[in-house]
């Protein structure tokens, strides 16, 4: 990757430093990650960088088209070095976990407006929002223990009415 994405960066005319080169390496590592967990991965390959020098590479990266920039609602930003196919993202609303999901629809842009107001539309970014099978299943697991809780209480409570009773 070392060599490939400096090959990269140089072809897209942004001069090639370790700290660039180190986070090109952490997106693309870490699909969907924020710009805080690419800070984390770069200082875990070359030592010291601050945040702010990430934030700085991390918008030149976004600018010439090297790295990708999504914003969840509700949520940091997020990166991938997955450019130039208009893909969507499918994000759980539990964990966070953030997949790739292929185009909606057709060819690029995938959608098409009803109405484009005069624009000439290149891109269409889609979120789907949903809850991941293991949130599901921690959640099932979550509340299948309350109702045995709630049951035992139960049980003990009535056990303890019928005696009352006798």
């Amino acid at each position: 990757m070392p060599a490939a994405a400096t090959e990269l960066l140089r072809r897209h005319g942004v001069q090639v430093t370790a700290q660039r080169v180190a986070i090109m390496r952490a997106v693309s590592a870490r699909p969907h990650a924020t710009a805080d967990e690419v800070t984390e991965d770069v200082r875990a390959i070359i030592g010291s960088i601050s945040r702010q020098a990430v934030y700085d590479s991390l918008g030149v990266l976004v600018d010439k088209h090297l790295v990708r920039r999504i914003q969840p609602a509700g949520s940091p930003a997020r990166f991938e070095d997955r450019v130039g196919d208009n893909h969507h993202h499918l994000i759980c609303r539990t964990c966070g976990t953030t997949v790739d999901i292929a185009c909606a629809v057709g060819e690029v842009p995938c959608l098409t407006a009803q109405d484009d107001h005069g624009f000439v539309i290149d891109e269409a970014e889609v979120i789907y929002w949903g809850i991941c099978r293991p949130c599901r299943k921690g959640a099932a697991t979550r509340s299948s223990k309350r109702a045995t809780a709630s049951n035992t209480s139960s049980n003990t409570t009535n056990k303890s009415r019928n005696k009352e009773q006798s």
